[in-house]
C-alpha cells in the first residue's frame, strides 16, 4: 500500500508523497515477473524510470497512474518494448516487390532452411573434407554460378557495389577506366560510379555525352593507360528519344582487339529470362558472358531472390587476379549468406518450379486475377473495422518490381483503397492511419496515392495472418477519433 491514500480531489503534493518505494513495487507479482524474464537489474532500473516519469507529469499538473500495480506495469510494458528487434517483419503492402527499404527479396523457404542449418552447427566452410586440408569458401558456389551463367570462373563478396569496387582497384588501380557519361549512374543512398571509381583508385575517363555515345568515343578513349571498358547496366533509369549507346557485344570485340577487359555491371541481374512470366526482357548474366565480357558484375539480393551478395564472373584469371587483391578478405561473404545463396541457385536448375519455389519470382507472376480475389476476401474485415469515417473498397493499381530493376516496367494489380469520408482534414487523417498502421503488432506498409491510402496486395501470402493483426487496430486509440456509424 501507498503511504498517503489518493483520491480524485487529492493534490500534487500529496500525489508525489504518496508515489510507492522501488522496494514496494518489486513486491508485486506482475514486478517478480518482470524480474524472472528480464533480469533484477534491469527491472529496478525500468521501475526507477517510471517513477520518475510519473514525477515529472505530477509536478507539470498532470495526473498519470501512480498506483504500484501501474508503476510495475508500466515498467514490464517499457521493458518487454526494449527487448523487441527493430528487424521486425512487416507486411509489405507498397506495391514495390524488391524495396530496398524493407529488405529486397524474401528468399525461398529452402534457403532459409540451408542458413537455419549454418547457423546451428560447425560447416566445412573453408575445409576440404577429401583431403583434410584448407579448402575455398568460394568452391561451394563456383561450380553452380558457372553452370547457370556459362563463365569460366566466378567469385563473390557482400553486394554488388563491393563487386565493382574491387574489379575496379584489382583490374584499374592507377590507370583509366573508360565509361560512358551517360552511364555514370547513381544507386540508392547517393553511391555514384565516379565515387566508388575513385575510392578504388581508378582514374574516370568519361566518353560521348549523357544521351549519345559511339564505338568511336571508346576507340578514341582505350590507349596505353587504360586499366578497363566499363559498361554499366543502366537498370535503374531509362533515357528515350534521341539516344545512342554501343552494345556490349560490340563493344567487346573493340576491348578485345585492344587488349584491355570488358567489366559489364548488370545491377540487378538476372539468370533467367523474365519475359516467361510476361514481364519486360531484362539482359540475363548467361546474355552478358556470351556477348564476350571478360567480367560481369550483379547483385544476390535483387532479380535473382537470394541474400545480399555481390557476384563476379567471367574469364578464369581475372577472376584469380581479383581472389589475390586483399580487399577481397574484407569483403568476402559469411557462411550463413554462403549455405542460403547455394540452396537458392538449386532452384534454378529446374526453371519450370522456380515461380512456385521463389518468392521473387512469384510475386512478379502473380496475375491481377489472383491479386483482386485475395483483396474481394479481405475487403469485409477492412471495411468493418474502419467503417463511419473511411471509405474502403478494392481498386486497380500497378506495382513495380523495384530496386532499379526495370524502372519503366509497372505490373497491373490490385488491393484495397482506403479514403477519408471527410475532405476537411484527409490528410491529416491518412497520416494518422497509417502511423496506426505501422504500430500494429507486424507494422503494415502501403503508399499514400491521389488523396487515399493503398493496400497493394501483390506481396501478400499470410492472408489470415493479416486479418488478425488487422483486426488489431483501435480507432479510438489508434488513431485518435471516434468510429461512426455509416449512414
Amino acid at each position: 500500500m501507498s503511504k498517503v491514500g489518493v483520491s480524485k480531489h487529492t493534490g500534487p503534493n500529496e500525489r508525489l508523497r504518496a508515489l510507492p518505494s522501488v522496494d514496494e513495487v518489486l513486491k508485486l507479482d506482475i514486478a517478480t515477473l518482470a524480474v524472472s524474464k528480464f533480469g533484477r537489474t534491469s527491472a529496478v532500473a525500468a521501475i526507477r524510470r517510471v517513477l520518475e516519469t510519473t514525477r515529472s507529469a505530477l509536478r507539470a499538473g498532470q495526473v498519470p497512474p501512480s498506483e504500484p500495480e501501474a508503476i510495475a506495469n508500466a515498467a514490464l510494458a517499457s521493458l518487454t518494448a526494449q527487448a523487441r528487434s527493430n528487424l521486425r517483419p512487416v507486411f509489405n503492402l507498397t506495391g514495390t516487390v524488391l524495396h530496398t527499404n524493407l529488405g529486397r527479396a524474401l528468399i525461398a523457404e529452402t534457403a532459409v532452411e540451408a542458413a537455419v542449418s549454418a547457423m546451428r552447427s560447425a560447416i566445412a566452410l573453408e575445409f576440404d573434407l577429401g583431403t583434410g586440408k584448407r579448402g575455398e569458401r568460394d568452391d561451394h558456389l563456383r561450380g553452380l554460378i558457372c553452370e547457370l551463367t556459362g563463365a569460366e570462373d566466378a567469385t563473390l563478396v557482400n553486394n554488388n557495389a563491393a563487386a565493382v569496387l574491387l574489379v575496379l582497384n584489382s583490374l584499374a588501380k592507377g590507370c583509366e577506366a573508360v565509361v560512358s557519361r551517360g552511364e555514370l549512374i547513381e544507386i540508392g543512398g547517393a553511391f555514384r560510379i565516379p565515387d566508388i571509381m575513385a575510392r578504388a583508385g581508378a582514374k574516370l575517363k568519361e566518353i560521348g555525352t549523357t544521351n549519345r555515345t559511339n564505338a568511336k568515343d571508346y576507340a578514341d578513349a582505350i590507349g596505353t593507360k587504360t586499366g578497363l571498358v566499363l559498361k554499366v547496366h543502366t537498370s535503374n533509369y531509362r533515357i528515350d528519344g534521341f539516344t545512342k549507346e554501343v552494345s556490349a557485344r560490340e563493344l567487346a570485340g573493340l576491348a578485345r582487339e585492344r587488349g584491355v577487359p570488358l567489366v559489364n555491371d548488370l545491377g540487378s541481374g538476372t539468370l533467367v529470362d523474365l519475359s516467361s512470366w510476361g514481364l519486360a526482357h531484362e539482359p540475363t548474366v548467361a546474355e552478358a558472358i556470351a556477348d564476350g565480357a571478360d567480367l560481369v558484375t550483379f547483385s544476390g539480393d535483387k532479380l535473382l531472390g537470394g541474400p545480399q551478395a555481390g557476384f563476379i564472373v567471367g574469364r578464369k584469371e581475372l577472376i584469380a587476379k581479383i581472389n589475390r587483391n586483399p580487399m577481397k578478405r574484407a569483403l568476402r561473404v559469411d557462411k550463413i549468406r554462403l549455405a542460403a545463396l547455394e540452396a537458392t541457385l538449386h532452384l534454378y536448375r529446374n526453371p519450370d518450379r522456380l515461380a512456385e519455389q521463389l518468392p521473387t519470382i512469384r510475386f512478379l507472376a502473380r496475375s491481377q486475377v489472383a491479386i483482386r480475389a485475395i483483396a474481394e476476401r479481405l475487403l469485409p474485415i477492412a471495411s468493418d473495422k474502419l467503417a463511419g469515417r473511411f471509405q474502403v473498397e478494392v481498386v486497380a493499381c500497378v506495382s513495380q518490381i523495384g530496386s532499379g530493376a526495370l524502372p519503366l516496367e509497372t505490373l497491373p494489380s490490385a488491393g484495397i483503397e482506403i479514403r477519408p469520408r471527410a475532405q476537411r482534414g484527409a490528410g491529416r487523417m491518412l497520416e494518422r492511419l497509417a502511423a496506426a498502421l505501422r504500430r500494429l503488432n507486424i507494422p503494415v506498409v502501403g503508399r499514400v496515392e491521389d488523396g487515399a491510402l493503398i493496400l497493394d496486395l501483390r506481396c501478400l501470402e499470410d492472408e489470415a495472418g493479416f486479418a488478425a493483426n488487422f483486426l488489431a487496430l483501435d480507432l479510438a486509440d489508434d488513431l485518435q477519433i471516434s468510429p461512426e456509424p455509416v449512414r
